[in-house]
């Protein structure tokens, strides 16, 4: 049976199912099967596949008509410049937390040597893309998940930066470091009530999403322990909900942070803060 006519098969799966993404998502997972790029699979679309593959292609799309994540089903995610790899122990890196990288980057010259504390590392992809591209920091990156320090070690040394972050399972309750010059930190902020609606609910790990009953409550404590974690005139850089704006101002000029940068989503909703310990 032909490449396309396998492809055809699985966009009525999952067409039917009511993915909407049903014909990259295919292609995409017929260059998993056969190990090759997406681009080579519609470069071969008469090329014959024998049963075996045929077999875990449907198996793969299977996974994806009950909406199993793409990346979840690949292992794999693009985020800012580089690949990352992926599973069910952590959250999907999103587009819109490359504004967190972004301004970052912007905040440390090429040159410098600046300590950065990741809070919630997750998959490792903001305390990496970061590295990458400033090659004189250090990082120290925590979080209360073995298995997602697990896979972010993993990436870190994919990208052999094993040398430049030191990973601790810790919350940030009862991290007690140096200080740092620069903090960042994508923490849970899903009003508790609000996962039940959510569509990853069944795939993404809900300690990663749960902020409490008001969303809030772990951006609370990252600003809160931030205040001790930074050095004066030091920044954090914190990625929140699309509705949290005023209420986590609030909380840091509470603590002493003056407000410099209020940045959008792709969505346009305040989605990043950067904030500096003043005192």
């Amino acid at each position: 049976m032909k490449i396309i006519d396998n492809l055809k098969q699985g966009n009525e799966i999952l067409k039917k199912n009511n993915i909407s993404s049903y014909k990259i998502d295919c292609e995409i997972l017929m260059s998993q099967t056969l190990n090759i790029t997406r681009e080579e699979v519609l470069l071969n679309l008469e090329k014959n596949i024998n049963n075996e593959e045929k077999e875990k292609y449907l198996n793969l799309v299977n996974r994806r008509k009950k909406n199993e994540p793409i990346s979840y089903i690949t292992n794999d995610k693009s985020f800012w410049r580089d690949r990352f790899i992926t599973n069910k122990n952590v959250l999907i890196p999103r587009p819109d937390s490359e504004h967190l990288v972004e301004q970052t980057l912007i905040l440390i010259k090429n040159d410098q040597a600046k300590r950065i504390l990741d809070i919630g590392v997750g998959s490792g992809c903001l305390a990496i893309s970061i590295l990458n591209e400033r090659p004189h920091c250090r990082c120290d990156a925590i979080d209360t998940s073995k298995k997602a320090l697990k896979l972010a070690k993993i990436n870190a040394n994919l990208h052999h930066l094993l040398d430049r972050i030191k990973f601790y399972k810790r919350d940030v309750d009862n991290f007690y470091n140096d200080k740092y010059d620069l903090i960042i930190s994508n923490p849970p902020y899903i009003k508790k009530h609000k996962i039940k609606y959510l569509g990853t609910i069944n795939h993404e790990p809900k300690i990663a999403l749960d902020g409490g009953l008001d969303g809030l409550e772990i951006i609370k404590k990252v600003i809160s322990k931030s205040k001790y974690l930074l050095k004066t005139n030091g920044k954090l850089v914190l990625e929140i909900g699309y509705d949290q704006k005023y209420k986590v101002i609030n909380l840091l000029k509470e603590k002493n942070f003056f407000i410099n940068k209020k940045i959008k989503d792709y969505g346009n909703n305040t989605r990043c803060i950067v904030s500096t310990k003043v005192k």
